[in-house]
């Protein structure tokens, strides 16, 4: 705003004595100078010189020396400075100010323009004749010193109270807003309107809704978007307060409460629901009428009423109506005029009724957490984001950022965030589960200790193994002499496809394959620090299941084609060569990249381990809602009664899992959780196969080349019983009959699919990739039907083999027991197997396909009919 420059006139120079007089009674009685003498005040007044200024004229220019001292008779006038970095704060100056008194004394320059608002009279006195009257008079000195001590001393006494005041109020200070709110929705919208109005006035406020939608956000959003934003906001939690309510109402005589420190500020009582009962009444008087009362000491009167001027806005998970009824008994004039306690009753719809929100929410989230971390920002793929807006979120917000963050460590930098880095969310995951680990807290207690599975695996299985493949190179090498061949053939396939559907994956866990690829890892790293290279998560999930399913096909036609269940050396170079395989792949990866997405053992065990009736897995919303640790993915130190860990070594997140392929039961997520979130499930076998498996075609393979095996380990039995010639001596023919056998099952299934289609087109089965699954209870009970055979004839003779393996049979006198089975016992319990077997097939495919029998007919006829097959060559 441009000023003209002023006009002045001046009146005469030489007052008359009553002239005199009367200035300087008007000096004592309306300036700051009346403490200076009568002889003082009567020289002042004769110097001044009467000057009348227009409105709207600068009258003083900042940062230029003061020409006179003014005294303002009539008239008002405006003083503001001006700043490159903020708006120029301007402040009136009323009849009796005093300008330019300071920078005369302390010769510096003016600070302020000054300008005129009306018409004004000024009385002046010119610099030099002011210094000079300095001079003549050192009490105008003293009098200005003493005046900038009293001044220094109250803003001195000022400055302690701010102090004391920001001590007190500091632990519940709420510094900022964390956010706005997010989204487009007529829902998101109602709300920030809600906001706005609450913003306009200082009466008290409701802000209610279910947990984890940043109600105390939305309270500092109404605080700072109001006039008194630069005032204190301090939040506190109902459920912390005082019994006595001395630290909210303070106590007569004594210390005084936040009430009193926080003056025009605002309260948030957070969670007013769990505000203490008997001091409700008090909050009552304090929201109808701004008044309450400090505590009293015991045996002492009521003390007397104090004013408060804090804005109280409260939040809660549910309306509170009877705050405005109770409120209401209190006065007369509420009742007559039926005035509301609360003015803004704000109520915050849930995230559910938002899902138009979901995607702006998420896009929002995924900038903080990268920002933070300084990473760049990856897109959403639209199934994830349906899959997020198919979520209820009972955690609402909270939730849902945590649910983000996660995703977004989960992806190491990947540029889009797919499905799978986002928590499972299905409703049917819950249901028909026993949470093993609070039935019996002793298992907990086990799997939580050092014994599991560390102790078990560098105590024991580290050792054992490598003095079990040492005896398969140097012992004997037929079965009936080495006790390896004998534990690895005869003991561990009949138990491990007999404990499959009880503990699922778990041989995993002490699988000495890995345990050797950790040591090498760990004592690489220790000799040659370096950094691993990350999981190829995209690669390794489209071909790693293809590559275990080759290495799988090889293992199997060596085992037939150079019999290794009988060739000692050659299982002991089997064992070698998957070892191999993990020290190789964790040297080069972070983790068990091996044991996660190349390891044909680990493969099948993942495979079968989907017909496990336990499972691991966790709470999803505490996870989402309370953990922000992730330290039973990623590892980290202890937290509560969480233990440090390294992390998961599959990289898998125990709320993400649907199926039990992708956990090695090693229980780090169980150690690593400080919140008793992870769950040890017993559940209907196999029930994640039709609610919340995803099929793949690597797999599907895998399952047929299994189902495979069983026709190859009986080619003898298969030339026996169909009286085909079969020349096995033959190295070729021996070849081609083999991948003949792996193939047979997988070209029967797939031959009765296509002819299921083709029959009847009225029919829309589901894809047979899905379908291929209800063959898996059959896969498995062939498998352990053939190896019943090894499992009860010759596991029993371990002892004499054991005997033989170091070459002590001629030592030993005394017989050593040899335990077999009878035949017919034998062919009763592979029986029973394969019958068990495919009747529970057909039951798995009709879960699967949730249709009726009839239409699956010509599957339920292949099942049966590779079952009679089976039964012919087995029993």
């Amino acid at each position: 705003m441009e000023f003209d420059r002023p006009e002045l006139k001046t009146a005469a120079d030489s007052p008359t004595p009553e002239t005199v007089s009367q200035r300087v009674q008007w000096l004592r009685q309306e300036t700051p100078l009346t403490a200076l003498s009568d002889a003082v005040l009567t020289t002042i007044a004769s110097q001044l010189r009467v000057e009348f200024v227009q409105a709207n004229r600068r009258l003083v220019l900042e940062d230029t020396p003061p020409a006179a001292l003014y005294l303002l008779k009539s008239g008002h006038l405006e003083a503001y400075h001006t700043s490159s970095n903020s708006v120029a704060r301007a402040s009136s100056l009323l009849p009796g100010s005093i300008l330019h008194l300071k920078e005369l004394l302390l010769d510096q320059p003016v600070t302020q323009t000054i300008v005129t608002l009306d018409d004004c009279e000024l009385w002046q006195i010119p610099r030099s004749d002011f210094l000079q009257l300095v001079q003549d008079y050192p009490e105008i000195q003293l009098t200005f010193t003493r005046q900038l001590a009293a001044e220094l001393a109250q803003v001195t006494s000022q400055l302690a109270f701010e102090q004391e005041r920001q001590t007190a109020l500091r632990p519940y200070l709420v510094p900022r807003v964390r956010r706005g709110i997010i989204g487009s929705s007529r829902y998101a919208m109602r709300l920030r309107q809600d906001i706005k109005k609450a913003t306009i006035d200082r009466a008290p406020a409701l802000i209610f809704g279910e947990p984890g939608l940043g109600k105390d956000n939305i309270a500092a959003l109404i605080h700072f978007g109001s006039a008194d934003r630069k005032q204190p906001l301090i939040k506190i939690n109902c459920d912390a307060l005082q019994v006595s309510g001395t630290d909210l109402f303070g106590r007569a005589g004594g210390k005084p409460g936040l009430l009193a420190w926080l003056g025009r500020g605002t309260l948030m009582l957070n969670n007013i629901q769990d505000f203490p009962a008997h001091l409700k009444p008090k909050l009552i008087r304090l929201l109808a009428s701004g008044e309450y009362t400090p505590m009293p000491r015991e045996g002492e009167p009521e003390p007397a009423l104090q004013k408060s001027e804090a804005r109280i806005i409260m939040t809660s998970e549910k309306a509170m109506p009877e705050l405005d009824r109770l409120a209401a008994t209190r006065s007369a004039a509420a009742r007559s005029d039926r005035q509301r306690c609360i003015k803004h009753s704000i109520k915050v719809p849930p995230l559910r009724v938002r899902k138009a929100d979901i995607e702006a929410q998420v896009k929002y989230y995924i900038s903080l957490s990268c920002r933070a971390r300084g990473l760049s920002q990856p897109e959403v793929a639209p199934e994830a984001l349906r899959r997020l807006q198919g979520y209820d979120f009972p955690g609402n917000l909270t939730e849902l950022e945590n649910l983000v963050t996660r995703a977004i460590v989960q992806s190491n930098g990947a540029l889009v965030l797919t499905e799978e880095v986002f928590w499972a969310v299905s409703s049917k995951s819950k249901r028909f589960r026993l949470n093993l680990l609070n039935t019996y807290p002793r298992l907990r207690q086990f799997l939580r200790s050092e014994w599991w599975p560390d102790r078990i695996n560098y105590g024991f299985t580290l050792w054992a193994f490598a003095a079990a493949v040492a005896i398969g190179w140097l012992g004997p090498q037929s079965r009936d002499q080495n006790f390896v061949l004998n534990l690895f053939w005869a003991w561990w396939w009949p138990l491990m496809l007999i404990l499959f559907p009880f503990v699922g994956r778990v041989w995993c866990a002490v699988c000495p394959f890995m345990i050797y690829g950790e040591l090498a890892q760990k004592v690489s790293l220790k000799l040659f620090p370096r950094k691993l290279l990350p999981w190829a998560r995209q690669p390794a999930e489209r071909w790693g299941g293809w590559f275990l399913f080759g290495l799988f096909a090889l293992i199997l036609l060596w085992e037939e084609l150079w019999n290794l269940e009988n060739t000692a050396y050659l299982s002991s170079c089997l064992l070698l060569l998957i070892t191999a395989g993990a020290v190789i792949f964790s040297l080069l990866f972070e983790r068990r990249f091996w044991c996660r997405y190349l390891c044909p053992i680990g493969g099948m065990n993942g495979l079968f381990g989907k017909l496990a009736i336990i499972e691991l897995r966790a709470q999803q919303g505490i996870c989402a809602a309370t953990c922000n640790t992730y330290h039973c993915y990623k590892g980290g130190p202890a937290e509560g009664e969480g233990l440090e860990t390294g992390g998961c070594p599959v990289y898998s997140h125990p709320a993400q899992l649907e199926d039990n392929r992708d956990c090695v039961l090693c229980m780090t997520c169980l150690k690593a959780c400080p919140h008793r979130s992870v769950e040890l499930n017993l559940r209907p076998p196999g029930i994640e196969l039709w609610t919340t498996h995803q099929p793949s075609y690597s797999e599907v393979a895998l399952l047929l080349l299994l189902f495979g095996a069983v026709f190859l380990h009986r080619l003898p039995e298969i030339a026996d019983r169909f009286h085909l010639p079969l020349n096995l001596s033959n190295f070729g023919i021996h070849t081609i009959v083999s991948v003949a056998a792996l193939l047979f099952p997988a070209i029967v299934v797939l031959c009765a699919d296509r002819f299921m289609r083709w029959g009847d087109r009225s029919l829309k089965p589901r894809p047979f990739l899905e379908l291929a699954y209800g063959y898996l209870p059959l896969v498995l009970g062939s498998s352990l039907a053939h190896y019943l055979r090894l499992g009860l004839t010759e596991a029993g003779r371990i002892l004499p083999v054991t005997v033989a393996t170091f070459g002590l049979g001629d030592r030993i006198t005394v017989p050593l027991p040899i335990v077999v089975a009878d035949s017919a016992v034998i062919a009763f319990l592979q029986g029973v197997t394969l019958f068990a077997a495919a009747l529970l097939s057909v039951v798995l495919t009709q879960k699967i396909a949730r249709q009726p029998i009839a239409n699956l007919l010509l599957q339920h006829f292949a099942s049966g009919g590779l079952t009679v097959l089976l039964w012919q060559i087995i029993l």
